[in-house]
């Protein structure tokens, strides 16, 4: 637990920032939670006024403020809709932390979090393991997808179609690389991150594909950690800065033009909370800010530095792919023209579906603790991709994947889902 000192100062500075909301309610209009239950205490405006007082909240209702903290899906559509400039999901971060730094981290999550995500060996080796006794557990009920659901019911699984662990993760595919930049002239670190690795490594693969077609240099390190955004959005905030470090001793003197990710939530991550939330050794303060500086999207990179257009580039008219935004490019990075130009870059014959823009539902552990309401989310995803007409839905986001996966593999629609990087990969010799 935090100390006194330590938890009133962020009770100072949480009021501090709650102050810039005018309570005009905008954030009603986009809000994909309070869509689906029309509470105000599901948008934005109502959890800003239950923080206001916070430290007194805590002693009067500390379960109500924590339920209303944690049914979010931080997906950051109120704060690029927020016509004051208010900061959300820095507050409810902040939020989060204090509630975690006043009552603890529970037992289940000081296990998974400091027990195994800091310790990057022990998580290698437990998914290892349990790639390998998944089949006992699980049957497969969708082969385009790769989608499986458990045998028995179980909680957390409950009747979801999920995908399965990969048999042989990314890190086994490809250990780690230091290869210098060809005639593209650049040289990227590459950070898979954790879904990659362990669920899509042919992700990561078609990503690698593309660095030595482009004659692009690549460090890959061995050992990396997860980005921390799980710890984070539990208010754990000793774990994320304990990530962070470990991230940062393997990347800080390497030499490289770009931090390259295939993952939206590790992209906004790393860039954007990694410089402005660390709040440990003031000697890695300048490393975390350079690497925040040169970390890229994949399609980012891929459009933007490498110059890819797509422009005379012929669609293959017998596959029609639609494209869904990550609310972490879309509403933290501004990032949505770079996807879309890959798409046709890659020879695809690209429509927009309704609603690209909006959240699939996921919410990383919001999935987990309200699966009823992530799942009335990602199904109006569903119906705008299979309203589309196409055979193929690309994305940016490994976690993205994992729910459109789940809401399509129920339909039996024989709609493909893939990352961008894949469907580029897959055009190139």
């Amino acid at each position: 637990m935090a100390d006194l000192q330590q938890l009133a100062l962020m009770f100072k500075n949480l009021d501090d920032q709650l102050v810039n909301c005018m309570r005009c309610g905008m954030c009603q209009a986009v809000c994909p939670l309070f869509r689906e239950t029309g509470r105000e205490t599901d948008v934005t405006r109502g959890k800003l006024a239950l923080l206001e007082g916070l430290a007194a909240e805590i002693l009067q209702d500390s379960q109500g403020i924590d339920t209303a903290l944690n049914r979010c899906l931080l997906c950051g559509t109120c704060q690029a809709n927020c016509p004051s400039g208010v900061q959300i999901i820095d507050i409810f971060l902040a939020a989060r932390a204090i509630l975690t730094g006043y009552f603890g981290l529970s037992p289940v999550k000081k296990a998974i979090f400091r027990g195994m995500l800091a310790n990057p060996r022990l998580f290698n080796a437990l998914t290892s393991m349990g790639s390998k006794f998944q089949g006992i557990f699980t049957k497969k009920v969708d082969d385009l997808l790769g989608s499986s659901c458990a045998r028995f019911n179980a909680p957390v699984v409950a009747d979801r179609h999920f995908n399965a662990l990969a048999t042989r993760p990314f890190r086994k595919i490809v250990p780690r690389l230091d290869t210098p930049a060809g005639a593209s002239g650049l040289r990227v670190a590459f950070f898979p991150g954790c879904v990659v690795d362990k669920m899509f490594p042919q992700i990561g693969e078609a990503a690698v594909k593309i660095f030595r077609n482009k004659e692009v240099g690549v460090f890959l390190p061995a050992g990396q950690a997860c980005c921390g955004i799980p710890v984070l959005t539990s208010g754990d905030r000793q774990t994320f800065n304990t990530l962070i470090e470990m991230n940062v001793e393997l990347f800080r003197n390497a030499a490289f033009d770009y931090l390259v990710t295939p993952c939206a939530s590790c992209t906004a991550t790393i860039k954007e909370l990694w410089p402005h939330l660390y709040s440990g050794s003031r000697d890695i303060a300048g490393d975390i800010a350079r690497l925040g500086e040169r970390t890229r999207d994949i399609t980012e990179f891929m459009v933007d530095s490498l110059g890819l257009d797509g422009l005379g580039v012929t669609p293959a008219k017998e596959d029609v792919i639609t494209y869904h935004d990550p609310c972490h490019l879309k509403n933290s990075l501004g990032i949505t023209r770079q996807p879309r130009t890959l798409i046709r870059a890659a020879g695809g014959n690209f429509v927009e579906m309704n609603e690209a823009g909006t959240c699939c539902g996921c919410g990383g552990s919001f999935n987990v603790a309200h699966y009823e309401l992530s799942k009335k989310i990602g199904n109006r995803k569903a119906d705008n991709i299979v309203a589309s007409g196409a055979e193929t839905v690309a994305t940016s986001c490994p976690a993205c994947m994992m729910q459109m996966t789940d809401m399509l593999s129920r339909r039996d629609k024989g709609i493909r889902v893939r990352h961008v990087v894949e469907l580029y990969a897959d055009s190139i010799d």
